[in-house]
């Protein structure tokens, strides 16, 4: 068994599905979000979806992966476990992956 380490800003193709009503379904690039503590010791990952469509919002960080313009949309966030993730794609850049820890923040801080 290949043991993969996972990482805050790595993004990985992850199957998203089963979904219900409007959550972001099929298998997409994921970019994790959750602390590299807790990603260390647990066999789930905060991650939020990346989409090239879409409109800007507040909680949609513009963003370019895989050499297509994007949004990581933390208004999709959710926490998925280990067997959910397909392959790892890349990480994200060090400047998106701080505005993105910059918007949780805002999103969850008084």
């Amino acid at each position: 068994m290949v043991v993969v380490v996972v990482k805050r800003g790595d993004v990985f193709l992850i199957d998203l599905s089963p979904t219900r009503g409007r959550e972001i379904r099929k298998i997409r690039p994921c970019v994790v979000v959750s602390p590299d503590e807790l990603n260390a010791h647990l066999q789930t990952y905060i991650v939020a979806p990346l989409s090239t469509g879409g409109h800007r919002y507040p909680f949609r960080v513009p963003c370019r992966f895989g050499g297509k313009a994007g949004h990581v949309i933390l208004d999709q966030i959710r926490t998925v476990d280990r067997e959910r993730l397909v392959r790892r794609r890349g990480k994200l850049t060090a400047t998106t992956l701080q505005k993105v820890l910059g918007v949780l923040q805002h999103m969850f801080a008084p």
